[in-house]
């Protein structure tokens, strides 16, 4: 697929910072992450940064946000200052930074009275580059005095679209970041997210009093994702089976409620499958360990509420599951973005159902706010186009963003690897836009499309008797069809431009002139067969697929655990699966031939190369090097 080019949008600027600095920042990204090559933006924005701009950066999941902030605090003297969200991210980064030899450090409530004063002693002493640190902490009175005493010279804003009421997760005390701008005033800052709309964009910038700022847009392409949908039928099933054929292999299920997250963990764990909940009702305790234990790769799947999974780094999660239809595309697209964050293929699957759909409208419809509840029927109308349109899932999921793909076949999705079938809809299609005229010819008001499935099924309701479309012709033609699939033929003539629907707190279907043509003139429309659970096929390299000795990247990844086990951290501290897999396909022996791996810096290369490359020796006395096609 061809994706759109990454795109940037910034003042510019005649520093000879830029051409100075790009030796020395590459040197930097090799010797202390591993890796050889930036991400797309990544240097752009790092050197607008280091030139002293303010900086907004849209990267998609795993699109390597945090390399933007943490590596210019390596080239800046004093402290750089990191506000983030969630304390699951402040530790999980902080790990990983103190693993690479970075001087890094977190202040959160997890802190023992000790522990806090010792780091507070070494922020005092200039110790540490980088400080991981909540919103409200930074609006403690001492600490306008800390701040001015640690000579910060950089501020990042993790996760800002929480500033925003707009945002799919609006935080209150964001709000309050904009007064570091009064006690930082010469400080420049950055704000990061990976999923803003355009009106999201403008409250961050806003909000936030960013000055002038370098604009950064990449693409919310993710090709190595791979996105299905299919119809919900036994659903604890469905996921049972799914997971079952992954047994090594990590991954979260997302679930609406706290009862169904429990539900669906222990039916998991019934089948010998190592699941856990994870939602608000649980004691904070017990949320830390699930976490920890997922992390630690102890237990495969998290069962979860939405609560679960904003900031967490864990790069080998393989797959992500809507046991629910998601509330909007933005959460959706956020929360798939949890897998794959390493680059490697892995899978999002939607289990849908139209009765998910009706639950979500019934709690919409309890909402005291109008505006509320405009907005929040705008974005289900919107997830329901996605869970059941035809074309291309990528294409839709990215014109969310206001992004445009040309290539109409991404390759990595099930409508386009196994394209539905259609069928001539013609007299469905009749019907439904005749019921639509009839209705509208006798009464002086619109009617919504639950309305009309009833009319066509010949429901017997207060309505339909009260406003005497009982009478109608059209009332009862369509009994031998469900409702269900009755909705899904409106839907789908929304989608083609044959019916409109208006806004406000009752939509109401109306006719377009297309529709009234394709009425009157009767003619033919091609209607798509709704999803079917898609059969296994055989399937074309995947984007962002490392083939390598299998036997191999198992027995790595076994002392990657151990090595991991003995110092307390998820195993990806040590290496990600994608290093992993360079190492099964290259079979480094000596340290010379594992520092070209990608993520293995200077620091990693002295504390575990020397295991590695004695396990790759281990193995190839047993077994010969397998030829891997590039």
């Amino acid at each position: 697929m061809s994706s759109p080019r990454s795109r940037a949008v910034c003042r510019t600027t005649s520093s000879s910072l830029f051409t100075v600095k790009v030796a020395s920042l590459r040197q930097t990204l090799k010797q202390t992450f591993g890796y050889s090559e930036f991400r797309p933006l990544q240097r752009e924005i790092i050197e607008a940064s280091l030139a002293g701009q303010d900086v907004f950066a849209l990267l998609p999941t795993g699109g390597g946000k945090s390399l933007c902030f943490q590596l210019p605090a390596l080239h800046r003297s004093g402290l750089t200052v990191v506000v983030s969200p969630l304390i699951a991210l402040m530790k999980d980064q902080v790990d990983q930074l103190q693993a690479a030899g970075v001087a890094a450090t977190f202040l959160n409530s997890t802190l023992s009275v000790a522990e806090s004063r010792q780091r507070l002693r070494g922020l005092h002493q200039g110790e540490w580059k980088l400080l991981y640190v909540a919103p409200e902490r930074l609006m403690l009175d001492n600490w306008k005095d800390n701040l001015a005493a640690w000579n910060v010279t950089g501020l990042a804003i993790d996760e800002a679209h929480c500033i925003s009421e707009w945002g799919h997760d609006f935080r209150p005390e964001y709000r309050q970041i904009a007064r570091l701008r009064e006690m930082l005033p010469g400080v420049p800052v950055m704000a990061l997210t990976a999923t803003a709309t355009e009106r999201v964009r403008e409250d961050i910038v806003e909000l936030l009093g960013l000055r002038d700022p370098a604009v950064f847009t990449a693409s919310f392409n993710r090709p190595n994702l791979f996105y299905r949908v299919v119809p919900k039928d036994g659903a604890v099933r469905q996921i049972a089976d799914f997971v079952a054929k992954r047994s090594e292999e990590s991954g979260i299920v997302y679930c609406a409620t706290r009862a169904t997250t429990e539900r669906v963990a222990e039916a998991l764990a019934d089948r010998k499958i190592s699941a856990r909940p994870y939602h608000a009702g649980l004691n904070s305790d017990e949320r830390a360990t699930n976490q920890e234990l997922f992390l630690r790769d102890e237990v495969r799947v998290i069962c979860a509420t939405i609560a679960f999974g904003m900031g967490i780094n864990k790069p080998n999660v393989r797959w992500v599951i809507h046991h629910d239809l998601p509330k909007n595309i933005e959460g959706y697209y956020q929360e798939t973005g949890r897998a794959g964050r390493d680059g490697l293929p892995s899978d999002c699957l939607l289990l849908f159902s139209a009765g998910d759909a009706a639950k979500q409208t019934h709690f919409i419809d309890e909402m005291s706010s109008p505006r509320e509840k405009q907005i929040a029927r705008d974005q289900l109308r919107q997830m329901l186009h996605y869970a059941e349109t035809s074309s291309c899932r990528r294409v839709d999921l990215l014109g969310y963003f206001g992004e445009v793909v040309e290539e109409p076949n991404c390759g990595a999705c099930d409508n386009c690897v196994e394209p539905r079938e259609t069928y001539d809809g013609t007299v469905a299609a009749q019907k439904f836009l005749s019921c639509v005229w009839r209705i509208r010819q006798v009464s002086p008001f619109g009617v919504g499309l639950n309305h009309v499935v009833e009319v066509l099924t010949g429901a017997d309701t207060d309505k339909i008797r009260r406003w005497k479309h009982n009478a109608l012709s059209t009332y009862g033609i369509g009994k031998d069809v469900s409702r269900p699939e009755w909705a899904a033929v409106g839907r789908e003539l929304l989608r083609l431009g044959l019916l409109a629907q208006t806004t406000g707190e009752y939509p109401q279907l109306e006719m377009t002139s297309e529709g009234l043509e394709t009425l009157k003139s009767r003619r033919a429309v091609m209607l798509t067969k709704p999803i079917i659970v898609a059969k296994t096929k055989s399937r074309s390299r995947r984007s962002g697929e490392i083939e390598c000795d299998e036997l191999l990247f198992n027995r790595l990844r076994g002392l990657r655990k151990k090595l991991a086990d003995e110092r307390q951290v998820p195993a990806y501290i040590i290496f990600g699966d994608a290093t992993l897999r360079e190492m099964a396909r290259r079979y480094p022996v000596a340290l010379e031939e594992m520092a070209g791996i990608s993520g293995v810096g200077e620091r990693k290369l002295a504390e575990f190369g020397e295991a590695f490359c004695d396990e790759v020796a281990n193995h190839l006395r047993t077994y010969p090097k397998l030829s891997i096609s590039s």
